[in-house]
């Protein structure tokens, strides 16, 4: 999956430091993010020496082994379009599914969702402040109540639902993805992940579930979310589907599963997971 990036190294320890000529500094402007796009090299992501800034123009996110990673501190207050420099434009985030090498994939997306974050707390919501950057560790900080604010992280489900040589397949209704997906949904409060396995099967095409097993997770950064992959098994299946949700809800046959990037998301690893290990689903 794209958090895959071995033998490379993730390090999110918080640090306090300043970028070398060499780091990569990430800028993103709505869901657009500062790159070129070159045939051969794939998507390549400005260093600090490309974009002409200061050190205090950028605030450090993360490693990847021993490589440090930046955001461009004007974006955070930047609400509208903005130009790009240096030979860089602006492209849709989705152009980093298909970065190389993978570990760029997985740093820009994570860089994204500490740029959301970062962008909406700019101010107190206990007491409406201006926020600073702490200096202590991740975080935004309240100069006047002193309310420290931390990165948020929406847990969710991805859910394969079987029926002996079958999986639930769907498709999102008026989405620009218009892949194949699974059932999927946020986790509410006072609910446990098992619990909105429950609900969201239900809710989205009228199944009652059973026998319900985690199978693993998946940092998305692309939504602030924090992905929890399950199956289970359906008692009937007649789909009852709820159209303002999906287009398209189908059990596909084991056989009749095409290909999925599997190195990419939880839910083509899941899709392929059915398809190529029978003997973990005994009918």
């Amino acid at each position: 999956m794209i958090q895959d990036i071995a033998p490379e190294i993730f390090h999110n320890e918080y640090e306090n430091t300043e970028p070398s000529s060499d780091s990569i500094v990430f800028s993103f402007c709505n869901r657009k993010i500062l790159c070129k796009i070159e045939e051969g090299r794939g998507v390549i992501c400005p260093r600090f020496s490309d974009l002409g800034l200061k050190k205090e123009d950028v605030i450090f996110l993360f490693k990847i082994d021993d490589r440090s990673f930046f955001l461009k501190k004007s974006d955070i207050e930047n609400d509208g379009d903005i130009d790009g420099s240096g030979g860089f434009t602006y492209e849709d985030i989705r152009v980093l599914r298909n970065a190389y090498p993978k570990d760029l994939c997985f740093a820009g997306m994570t860089a994204y969702h500490l740029f959301v974050w970062y962008r909406d707390n700019r101010f107190c919501g206990r007491c409406a402040a201006k926020t600073e950057y702490y200096d202590k560790e991740r975080a935004m900080i309240c100069p006047s109540c002193k309310n420290i604010i931390y990165p948020k992280i929406c847990p969710a489900v991805i859910v394969g639902v079987t029926c002996k040589d079958r999986i639930l397949m769907t498709r999102y209704a008026g989405r620009a993805y218009k892949g194949n997906a699974l059932i999927a949904g946020f986790c509410e409060i006072g609910e446990t992940a098992e619990d909105t396995v429950r609900r969201e099967v239900m809710e989205e095409v009228g199944l009652k579930v059973k026998n319900i097993r985690y199978f693993a997770s998946q940092p998305w950064g692309f939504d602030s979310n924090l992905l929890l992959g399950f199956f289970c098994e359906a008692e009937d299946s007649e789909i009852k589907m709820d159209e303002n949700e999906l287009s398209q809800a189908l059990f596909i046959k084991r056989s009749d599963i095409g290909s999925e990037a599997k190195n990419l998301s939880l839910t083509a690893t899941m899709i392929m997971h059915f398809k190529e290990h029978p003997e973990d689903f005994p009918m």
